[in-house]
């Protein structure tokens, strides 16, 4: 009888560990931690805080079928079709280092604010746009590759993705566009043609997914080390951190401060994902204060998504919202200890 006790489990074990190894078509991403900032960002001679800037992150994975099982019956677990995820035709590698440039872009754009507002020397010089990967089934799949970085179209220098978005959406189907690109030290030339992208027929490109590359100089000097963290939603925390320790007064005044959005170089605060998740993250860390993107007050903004995260979980944490790096900053300079 033990006997068979015991081939029923080992059954069962290796049914589940079979099963486990199973990848489905999805991801699943779930309530993080709320990190330190203070660890990985170092100014130069920079002030200390009594209290913390906080970036607020979301686990991301895979799915299997107990994970994903497990997701339908879970709060704060949400589940998205790969397709909704990666790019067409974009591998995991690819994805990967999307997101890290993009966490590369945020970090610079922080710093510009960041320096700026506290009126300390920042410069930066443009080196072309940085090609992530490509579209699959658009012309641009034949002609370039991942790693590529684009100097000029049609004969003018760029200096940023947006810049560059911005001409060919000028373009009209059926142009073609000259692009001269460095690749592995050699500087190539290719013409591309301009057609219709094949999930979006009424937009017109090339089929790139891009991002400005620049190098950004600063007085004091500085050392942001994210390791592995990838994505833009840690802009508007990491110009908190950076200004802090700029400035002489300190901001945080003992209190643990979170926040999640992106920022560009004019300090504007843009939309994430995973909100909700990031709140819960937050609150189980123990967050006094918690900024969100406002979005100009639309329906559906990040803010108010969090507002009413933060009443299901029913969290003292003081939800406060921002369309501008400065508005974090006048918020800040109003409390008292």
């Amino acid at each position: 009888m033990n006997r068979s006790y015991f081939r029923v489990f080992a059954l069962v074990v290796g049914i589940a560990l079979i099963l486990s190894f199973i990848q489905l078509p999805y991801y699943i991403t779930k309530p993080g931690m709320a990190q330190e900032l203070q660890p990985i960002i170092e100014v130069e001679n920079g002030f200390s805080e009594e209290g913390s800037f906080m970036l607020t992150t979301v686990k991301m994975g895979k799915a299997n079928p107990f994970s994903y099982l497990w997701a339908h019956v879970s709060d704060f677990h949400m589940i998205y079709p790969t397709e909704d995820i990666r790019r067409e035709g974009e591998s995991d590698t690819e994805y990967t280092n999307r997101q890290l440039h993009l966490m590369e872009d945020s970090k610079e754009s922080a710093v510009i604010v960041a320096y700026n507002y506290a009126k300390k020397d920042v410069h930066y010089k443009y080196n072309g746009i940085y090609v992530m990967s490509l579209i699959e089934g658009m012309p641009a799949e034949d002609k370039l590759e991942p790693g590529d970085r684009i100097v000029k179209v049609d004969g003018k220098e760029l200096q940023t993705a947006e810049g560059f978005i911005e001409y060919v959406g000028q373009k009209r189907e059926g142009d073609q566009i000259t692009l001269s690109y460095q690749r592995e030290g050699n500087e190539l030339t290719t013409q591309i043609s301009i057609v219709p992208f094949p999930d979006n027929p009424t937009k017109i490109g090339v089929g790139i997914a891009l991002v400005t590359d620049r190098e950004v100089t600063t007085e004091p000097n500085i050392v942001i080390d994210t390791e592995k963290i990838g994505g833009p939603s840690a802009g508007l925390m990491f110009a908190l951190e950076i200004y802090n320790q700029l400035i002489e007064e300190d901001m945080t005044r003992g209190l643990q401060i979170a926040g999640t959005g992106s920022i560009d170089d004019a300090g504007k605060v843009g939309r994430i994902g995973g909100i909700s998740q990031k709140i819960v993250a937050a609150d189980s860390s123990g967050v006094d204060i918690f900024f969100a993107p406002n979005e100009e007050g639309i329906e559906g903004s990040n803010y108010k998504e969090a507002i009413a995260t933060a009443k299901k979980i029913n969290t003292d944490m003081k939800i406060i919202p921002v369309d501008y790096f400065e508005d974090a900053v006048k918020y800040l300079e109003t409390i008292r200890e």
